[in-house]
């Protein structure tokens, strides 16, 4: 079968980013399949570039796009590579499929394109339920802009001919808009346990990056954008600076929307209990993982991010790290079922402090739950589980 990937955002493990596009190719490639990406790229000098990545074709498209840019440059840089992917997918000859992976929604465009213009059928997957978050988070305000939106949304979800949610919240948003169970399976986001694995520290990362040894330290690591709640972090350091405890750190590995403003609050508290470490790619970060006690995963205190199903959770389960969360969705669930982690409350940075403190003193139950965490990475969430549990899905539709 000749399939057409569409993913604005597709990265490779040699780049800093999600991969799961990159991994569920490879596996549909491993069954016969031919695969070929539209993706964008900021970094190519001419419109259009044609690569060959392990037996995937990827056409690149020269579109700007990056995680520090405002609502209207986002929209303009989503409506480009909608356009200028639309027509780069009917020039392709031959294609049995297409699969289109949000966000943002405008994806579904060129698929719709191809459906109505050459009877091609798509798969439709959502990770994350637009323009729900968007609109929840106050940044589509516009009650045109919403309807149009929201229609959209529901002729892609209508027209697809199956659609992979990323969440059991995800799910159930889905079937909410009138789509029938059947049509909607989930996939959640996958833990790579062949590349986060839990391990001795590495004491030279620690001298590379300035990292204190004998502390207790949380990593935050993955994009730092306005859904993700930083400011929590930040508060919970600034309450532990007023009770003059210094030995726990937080440490950001990544970038986005509001790092600047994160950095400028560390500064204005002069805070030396917060490590901003950039970007890196996954091997990178994975050692950066590995030198750290816990994971924190948190998002803005809004009802929709429940549904999330973050990377950077799957990816801490991997490594072998209890995962701090603090939305009330699945992941909350999973750390309480598993003993992998804690929840806290998203309202209430003392919290944190509080169980941060409680931790500190008792290494064996973070070992425990650390343990737990890579058993479940292992069992359920590795991408060697979920590739194959996508790609079985692709060749029911076939038959």
């Amino acid at each position: 079968m000749k399939i057409l990937y569409l993913h604005q955002y597709f990265k490779t493990p040699l780049e800093p980013g999600g991969t799961r596009s990159y991994w569920i190719a490879k596996e549909l490639i491993s069954r016969g399949h031919e695969v070929i990406i539209i993706s964008a790229n900021n970094k190519i000098s001419k419109r259009q570039e044609q690569v060959i990545i392990n037996g995937m074709k990827v056409i690149y498209l020269r579109v700007p796009y990056d995680n520090t840019m405002g609502v209207f440059r986002r929209l303009v840089s989503f409506f480009h590579f909608m356009i200028s992917s639309t027509i780069v997918a009917l020039s392709q000859k031959n294609v049995n499929l297409v699969i289109a992976t949000s966000t943002p929604l405008t994806i579904g465009f060129p698929a719709l394109i191809l459906k109505h213009f050459k009877d091609i059928p798509y798969l439709f997957e959502v990770r994350d339920l637009w323009p729900e978050v968007p609109i929840q988070m106050g940044v589509i305000k516009n009650s045109i802009i919403k309807w149009v939106a929201i229609n959209f949304e529901q002729r892609i979800y209508k027209n697809a001919i199956h659609i992979v949610a990323l969440s059991p919240g995800m799910q159930q948003g889905i079937i909410n808009k009138g789509i029938v169970q059947e049509k909607v399976c989930m996939i959640p986001n996958m833990a790579k346990i062949d590349k986060f694995i839990p391990r001795k520290i590495d004491l030279n990362i620690l001298k590379k990056y300035n990292l204190p040894k004998n502390v207790l330290k949380i990593i935050h690591f993955g994009a730092m954008g306005q859904a993700n709640g930083l400011d929590y972090i930040i508060d919970a350091a600034i309450i532990l600076k007023l009770k003059e405890i210094h030995d726990i750190v937080f440490v950001f590995v990544g970038e986005g929307a509001v790092e600047s403003k994160l950095k400028q609050r560390v500064k204005n508290s002069n805070l030396q209990n917060v490590f901003f470490l950039g970007k890196h790619p996954m091997f990178e970060t994975a050692e950066l993982v590995n030198c750290s006690d816990m994971s924190i995963v948190t998002f803005a205190n809004i009802s929709i991010l429940a549904t999330n199903s973050p990377n950077k959770f799957f990816d801490s389960l991997s490594a072998g790290k209890p995962i701090i969360v603090n939305s009330k969705g699945w992941t909350k669930d999973i750390v309480e079922q598993y003993n992998c982690g804690i929840y806290v409350n998203p309202t209430n940075p003392n919290e944190l402090v509080e169980k941060l403190i409680h931790f500190k003193t008792r290494r064996l139950i973070l070992e425990e739950m650390g343990i737990n965490a890579r058993k479940l990475a292992e069992s359920t969430y590795d991408k060697s589980i979920l590739c194959k549990k996508f790609a079985d899905t692709i060749d029911s539709l076939h038959h």
